[in-house]
């Protein structure tokens, strides 16, 4: 592909495949929705060697490009992971099916019943980087929410995704559904993406996982409404009051369990209550750990600290780094995010009720936690099976985006030969 001409003709092709297998969607059965995700893990299970070898193609392929550590674990497969992927598929398969749920329903003095149910959106376009587990998690929320998706993955794990969308068509094939229901543009070129943003008549909604270039990319170009996951600049606050091991469970977690997910802590605030009782025990875990700890004001006079630059809070590191700053208290601790935070995932640690509530109240992101590791900010993790993100925006959908978030709703009127006077 050379063109943009060449690139709208192939989205104007997949858009009104995915447009005719939408309406065939809308009225699928939840049985079969429910067996073409259920063969599709058995496929991924089944084809584990074919797909690990294409993901060794875009591992080399991104050696070759240069990519970070963090990116390079964001690509990688291995039988661990993809037993993972299936589950996530049949964890969908085993969910409600939200198409036709009636959200509201009363009657008016005039006779008429009217409900509110939820309806699938129709065609959704979803633009991500590096993690080919997406096409798999974006595949089975759609297909689970009635609306058929076109997948445009990352350069780096073109090969990966391509083997995973194989066995999600398979699926789909086995329960007689239709197999345009989930395609993947087959190409790196970027023309492609330029020619979903402006498929107005064909997309409905365009997703972007993936760094704040994309997502700002998606939102300065899109014609069709966007979903906007912005950057993971997620805080945690250890308060005074805080439990001194789960707050040190935590922060070691929530920095270091996977360095390169949205989820993971770019931020240790941390109460001067708490240093005053129990010293700099927080930095010192994370320097242990291996991490580099770039500290703002006292923090940075704890040896094996390197001083913060003007840019590293509302940063979000993707690696084995992370901002840490002394704050007076949840007050500080909330203007602090106010001022760097993206809306994304907080924890607070601490026993206290009271500051606890003052910090939900306080703050207005996406995900806000107490005492817990913000790696649990995972649509998996929340019981949604996957997720195509986390929604950091207020507009429809918001937190992580699961199946019940890719409905509309309509409603349904019933009268009895009712007329208005």
């Amino acid at each position: 592909m050379t063109d943009m001409a060449t690139a709208q003709t192939l989205i104007d092709g997949l858009g009104k495949a995915a447009r005719k297998a939408a309406v065939e969607l809308a009225q699928a059965p939840a049985p079969a929705k429910r067996a073409a995700l259920m063969a599709a893990a058995d496929t991924v299970i089944a084809r584990t060697d074919d797909i690990l070898a294409a993901n060794e193609q875009d591992l080399q392929f991104g050696r070759d490009k240069g990519l970070s550590d963090a990116m390079m674990d964001r690509l990688r497969l291995d039988p661990q992971r993809l037993h993972a992927i299936a589950q996530g598929l049949r964890d969908v398969a085993g969910q409600d099916d939200p198409v036709g749920q009636v959200i509201a329903e009363w009657d008016r003095p005039s006779g008429l019943n009217i409900r509110r149910v939820r309806t699938p959106i129709g065609v959704i376009g979803v633009i991500y980087e590096s993690r080919p587990n997406v096409t798999a998690d974006a595949g089975a929320l759609a297909l689970k929410s009635g609306n058929a998706v076109i997948l445009r993955g990352g350069s780096e794990s073109l090969n990966s995704s391509a083997a995973i969308h194989a066995c999600m068509v398979e699926g789909l094939r086995a329960a007689g559904l239709p197999e345009a229901a989930i395609q993947m543009v087959p190409t790196r070129d970027r023309a492609a993406v330029t020619a979903m943003l402006g498929a107005q008549g064909l997309i409905d909604v365009i997703i972007p996982r993936g760094g704040k270039g994309l997502v700002g990319l998606v939102q300065r170009e899109a014609r069709v409404p966007v979903f906007a996951h912005l950057e993971g600049i997620c805080h945690v606050y250890a308060d005074g009051a805080a439990d001194l091991e789960k707050a040190r469970r935590v922060v070691l977690n929530a920095k270091t369990r996977r360095t390169g997910i949205c989820g993971s802590a770019e931020c240790l605030l941390i109460d001067r209550a708490f240093l005053a009782a129990h010293g700099p025990v927080l930095i010192e875990d994370l320097l242990k750990a291996g991490v580099e700890v770039r500290a703002e004001g006292e923090l940075a006079q704890i040896p094996g600290t390197v001083p913060a630059g003007p840019d590293d809070f509302g940063r979000e590191f993707l690696d084995m780094i992370i901002a840490a700053k002394l704050v007076d208290g949840v007050d500080g601790a909330i203007a602090h995010i106010r001022e760097y935070g993206s809306q994304h995932t907080e924890s607070i640690l601490t026993q206290d009720d009271a500051v606890a509530e003052r910090f939900f109240a306080g703050l207005d992101s996406a995900i806000l936690m107490r005492n817990a590791s913000t790696q649990f900010a995972d649509g998996a993790e929340f019981g949604m099976g996957a997720e195509i993100g986390i929604a950091t925006g207020k507009m429809h959908a918001r937190g992580p985006v699961g199946a019940e978030q890719l409905t509309s709703f309509k409603y349904l009127v019933t009268g009895d030969g009712t007329i208005r006077t």
